[in-house]
């Protein structure tokens, strides 16, 4: 079995390659194709793994993170990745995401995607502004209300700054299961791009509501929490991957979770975190290959019940 930590035995070269949903497995001539999926408001194409930044980029402007951070991004670009996830919510992780950024030559293309929580018009005008200049993005891609909080506000700002072109794309996000009813009256009634939400293999509540309104109305859904913060991992230590997930060109948990999350209809895009180079090229893997079948699901479900 192919583990996270054997990945790092990988030569540094392979990851130019754009095959990296090989990097875990036997190179063979007929690569993976990335898997790139269309947000619905447009058709825009993006790949199907992102990159979030809650905690792993929340660290001091010290030499040594930031050599950290930019190796994790080189390993992000190298599998293709392009959807940057952040929030104000998240301490230093938008500054930082601009340190690296900024260093790295030539500079990645992304696609910038942050949040806004705060209360108040004027303050959250002033709190989008100060991310932009701290991601070092001119015009964000994305802008979500984090957590709902004053969304009716927030809201009609994002929609009067998407109609004047300052930002492209705009939605809401929650964490918080408590909120969902609130959440799914907004996707009901407001004209949104984008939403984020939690959603694993062992967190399946979104299954019920959430995706089926996202696709009846045209929106994309971009997964947070794939790992469950990290819990999963500690129920499936030591375990063998299922051999019949090599079939998905899936060849570690990490991959396994991510796949999963992703081959649910409606998943847009999935944004796992990480502050270690090897964790990310993992991850990267995921966003090559095929993604599940709906009966290898049910399998994938079983067999992990079986591990946890």
């Amino acid at each position: 079995m192919i583990t996270r930590r054997k990945i790092l035995q990988i030569p540094a070269v392979t990851l130019a390659l754009p095959s990296m949903g090989l990097l875990a497995a036997d190179p063979t001539p007929d690569a993976p194709a990335l898997d790139a999926r269309p947000i619905p408001s447009t058709g825009e194409l993006i790949p199907a793994v992102g990159m979030g930044t809650s905690r792993t980029f929340n660290t001091d402007a010290n030499s040594t993170a930031l050599q950290n951070l930019t190796a994790v991004m080189r390993a992000f670009s190298a599998g293709q990745g392009t959807v940057i996830d952040s929030s104000p919510m998240y301490g230093q992780a938008e500054e930082r995401v601009g340190d690296v950024l900024r260093s790295l030559t030539p500079r990645p293309a992304i696609f910038a995607a942050t949040k806004v929580w705060t209360e108040g018009k004027a303050e959250g005008i002033a709190q989008m502004e100060t991310s932009a200049k701290r991601m070092g993005v001119e015009r964000f891609d994305l802008i979500a209300v984090h957590n709902l909080k004053d969304w009716k506000t927030q809201l009609q700002t994002l929609k009067e700054w998407k109609a004047a072109g300052k930002v492209r794309y705009i939605g809401i996000t929650t964490s918080h299961g408590r909120a969902h009813d609130e959440f799914l009256q907004i996707m009901q009634s407001e004209p949104l791009d984008f939403v984020q939400f939690s959603y694993n293999i062992q967190d399946r509540f979104a299954e019920q509501r959430l995706f089926p309104t996202a696709r009846d109305r045209g929106i994309a859904v971009m997964v947070n929490r794939p790992f469950q913060r990290g819990e999963l991992f500690s129920k499936v230590k030591g375990k063998p991957v299922p051999e019949f997930a090599r079939e998905f060109n899936c060849h570690t948990w990490g991959q396994f979770f991510l796949k999963f999350a992703l081959s649910e209809p409606g998943a847009t895009c999935v944004i796992p975190a990480s502050s270690k180079v090897e964790h990310m090229i993992d991850n990267m893997g995921a966003n090559f290959g095929r993604m599940p079948t709906t009966v290898e699901r049910i399998k994938m479900v079983r067999a992990a019940l079986k591990s946890f």
